[in-house]
């Protein structure tokens, strides 16, 4: 299971993000509120240690995009980058 969705369901308790929402489904049409997925970068920052602005989290909306922005910019991170 992707870091994300392990988070996703430790938020919400919802077992559904762990089986049964694909990853490129709009996590707020999934039942996700925007509290939720404030909580959700908050985890992502204080895990991953990447930073997630406003401006990011405008781009941000399926299971997909969060795991690759955590990808590239945990990348970028270590290579000395952003």
């Amino acid at each position: 299971m992707s870091t994300v969705r392990e988070m996703l369901v430790e938020l919400t308790g919802m077992s559904e993000f762990a089986e049964s929402i694909g990853d490129d489904v709009d996590l707020s049409a999934s039942g996700i509120d925007s509290g939720d997925l404030v909580r959700l970068v908050l985890l992502i920052e204080q895990r991953t240690g990447v930073e997630v602005t406003a401006e990011d989290m405008d781009g941000l909306s399926t299971i997909a995009d969060y795991e690759r922005f955590v990808a590239e910019r945990g990348s970028a991170a270590q290579a000395g980058g952003v």
